[in-house]
């Protein structure tokens, strides 16, 4: 069982820095027509997404295709999703998000302004990122593997908490499948965004937190914190000498995080098609790659027909894990 509470709830008084510098503007890409597109992106500049959009619209520039970056932030994306499917269906406003939006949002947020399912059309998934667990320096020295942590988990009284960036976000479910498969309860605390928590995390505030690889690739050297475990089926090519949950006996601990674009769902078939080839050959480019790797996402394509089944398993397969977490988000 997983008990949650928000961060400011948890640390009303801690103070931290917070990250994300605005990057200079998405540049234009020439389109056949001379119009310049929207990639829209439902968060404010810096952040992961908002760094993908831009990598995808810098490499489109060079296949003359003309997109600016427009980010639209607010309620962990659902503004700008929403947005989207009022849009004109001719591919010329498209939505750059993570897929979570897409298969977690539908079951934890009751009045959800759009349904996945029939509002937009899966164009393709451009890069995908795994979690990682992370201790502090509030957790033993001597915990160094999973089995080690549940250990210390199952005989300490204040230290069965973790952290996750978001409220209702993958990094809090893959934390209630472990809180499940360790047989330990934990309560979950939401921090609004990565850099805030991964600061907690290594002044040893909270023991442990579910991020993202990218989160710990520049501290990876401090001596401030212990990564157990990635969430992807192999391990990261980031994070080669972190074990997978699977290789520690928690094989229901598995998700990764995609990225990708979608469009009006009454977008024509042969537009979505263009733009899906058009995202085939950035997925190829390798300065876009370079880029990725900078925030520790992997290059990782799925055409229309293969991201749109994987949206629908993914929805499928996180509905009872919400509903046995009792989570509801605040909408």
């Amino acid at each position: 069982m997983v008990h949650h509470i928000s961060r400011r709830t948890f640390t009303r008084h801690a103070a931290y820095v917070a990250a994300g510098a605005a990057l200079a503007p998405a540049l234009a890409l020439a389109q056949a027509d001379g119009a310049v597109g929207r990639l829209v992106v439902g968060y404010p500049p810096g952040g992961t997404l908002d760094q993908t959009a831009r990598r995808l619209t810098e490499s489109w520039r060079t296949q003359g295709r003309a997109y600016l970056v427009d980010n639209r932030p607010g309620a962990a994306g659902r503004i700008a999703n929403a947005q989207l499917k009022r849009e004109k269906p001719d591919g010329s406003v498209l939505l750059c998000t993570h897929t979570s939006a897409m298969t977690i949002y539908p079951h934890v947020y009751a009045s959800l302004a759009y349904d996945p399912a029939k509002d937009f059309k899966p164009v393709a998934m451009l890069a995908s990122a795994a979690c990682v667990i992370a201790v502090s320096s509030a957790v033993p020295p001597e915990v160094k593997t999973l089995a080690d942590y549940v250990r210390w988990l199952k005989r300490t009284e204040t230290g069965r908490t973790y952290a996750s960036p978001a409220a209702g976000s993958l990094a809090q479910f893959l934390g209630y499948r472990f809180s499940q498969a360790a047989g330990v309860p934990l309560t979950h605390v939401a921090y609004r965004g990565s850099a805030p928590a991964v600061q907690d995390l290594l002044g040893g505030q909270i023991p442990a937190y579910i991020g993202f690889v990218g989160d710990f690739l520049q501290y990876l050297e401090s001596g401030k914190l212990r990564l157990l475990a990635v969430t992807s089926e192999r391990r990261s090519r980031f994070l080669k000498n972190v074990p997978t949950f699977a290789e520690q006996g928690f094989d229901t601990v598995t998700g990764l995080e995609s990225y990708g674009v979608y469009a009006p769902a009454a977008t024509p078939e042969k537009t979505v098609a263009t733009l899906a080839e058009a995202m085939l050959t950035a997925s190829r480019d390798s300065t876009l790659i370079a880029g990725l790797s900078q925030v520790g996402l992997e290059a990782a394509y799925l055409g229309p027909a293969e991201h749109t089944r994987l949206i629908a398993t993914e929805r499928e397969r996180w509905k009872p894990v919400v509903a046995a977490s009792g989570f509801k988000a605040d909408e």
